[in-house]
């Protein structure tokens, strides 16, 4: 399986180009990017360069994540870059269309942490003291891709994010990083006899936050069937399941990789628990339409702010202890022995990354995991 980049690195290629442009009228056919995490130099294609006026020019590259189940691939990123006047930043990074908004950061661009190192090092280099540019990255189909996306789970509207702590796009999806993942966990499990599976970076940042000694955390991405029958193959004692309800709830549903491509089954899971809860038939009705399972929590909570209802609470205690049973019974049914030893709890969090639930398996193992 092959890797590939990930979107800052394009964004930061065409800056280059831009940049090139405007310095000697001449175009680039590869933007040559430090791509810093790692330290390597990565050989991107411009697509396209063309010069906007005498002091602004445009480069277009295209995303190539490599072997990766990405919406992304093959999405145009644009590069605007102009003169600045002199004086403060030599570099100022501006998110144009396509570019996600932060509702809960002043509705700041999302271009984050490793986007922004990227593109100051590698640009900052190229300029005289004296100069000073403006560089705005816009992803025309952003807009449109968002929507095909968790990111307004998270607070990113608008567009997507130019995320990321490294420049290479490992296929999350390949046999070769289900492989590191379970390197990964047969190491930990040499070590402690309870771990913490996250599905991704908010669920590892969160779990530290709250006092879970990171040292047991295990980064799963989709591949959490897999890594449960080889955390039970190992000997594990407990898994405490830790993540995104939008995501963790599919387990609830018997579906042991998460990837939206793959399946989706949010929805009848959220209908299911609410039918059984005794939610009234035109409430299910709105939770069976909602656009996003965020969207569905969102509407169980302003019936209980205004009945003084426990609908959150009722429906996602079922949901949690559905995982806690789905997932001994997938061990089980994929074991060696016929039976599974490892027991598993669950703790779903929303996207304010506020803990809705935790499984009545889950409070027991927390006392063994800070």
């Amino acid at each position: 399986m092959r890797s590939g980049y990930t979107l800052p690195v394009f964004a930061c290629a065409g800056a280059i180009a831009a940049l090139h442009w405007l310095r000697q009228r001449q175009s680039l056919q590869l933007g040559l990017v430090d791509l810093i995490e790692p330290a390597q130099i990565a050989e991107v294609p411009i697509e396209q360069v063309a010069g906007l006026s005498e002091n602004m020019a445009l480069a277009i590259t295209r995303s190539d994540p490599g072997d990766n189940l990405d919406l992304t691939k093959n999405t145009p990123i644009w590069a605007v870059v102009e003169w600045g006047q002199g004086g403060g930043e030599q570099v100022t990074i501006k998110g144009g269309e396509g570019i996600g908004k932060q509702v809960n950061a002043d509705n700041r661009a999302a271009i984050y942490s490793y986007a922004q190192r990227l593109l100051q090092a590698n640009l900052t280099r190229l300029l005289a003291p004296e100069e000073s540019i403006i560089v705005t990255i816009i992803l025309p189909e952003g807009r449109s891709l968002a929507v095909r996306t968790s990111n307004s789970a998270f607070g990113v509207v608008e567009g997507l994010s130019l995320l990321g702590t490294t420049g290479i796009s490992q296929p999350l999806s390949s046999p070769d990083q289900l492989d590191a993942f379970r390197s990964e966990l047969q190491h930990k499990a040499s070590l402690y006899a309870s771990l913490v599976f996250c599905i991704g970076e908010n669920g590892l940042d969160l779990a530290r936050k709250i006092g879970i000694n990171a040292e047991k955390l295990v980064k799963t991405a989709n591949w959490l069937g897999p890594m449960l029958v080889e955390a039970d193959a190992l000997g594990v004692k407990e898994i405490l399941l830790f993540g995104y309800h939008g995501k963790l709830m599919k387990l609830a549903g018997g579906i042991f990789h998460t990837h939206h491509h793959l399946a989706d089954g949010r929805r009848e899971v959220l209908v299911t628990h609410c039918a059984l809860a005794g939610l009234s038939k035109q409430d299910i009705e709105i939770v069976f339409h909602a656009p996003t399972a965020e969207a569905a929590l969102k509407h169980l909570k302003a019936l209980d702010s205004s009945t003084g209802s426990d609908w959150v609470n009722q429906v996602y205690s079922a949901i949690a202890e559905t995982i806690d049973s789905r997932c001994q019974e997938y061990m089980q049914s994929h074991s060696s022995r016929g039976t599974a030893t490892t027991i598993c709890g669950s703790i779903l969090f929303d996207r304010d990354r506020k803990i809705i639930v935790k499984s009545k398996t889950a409070c027991n193992l927390m006392g063994n995991l800070c």
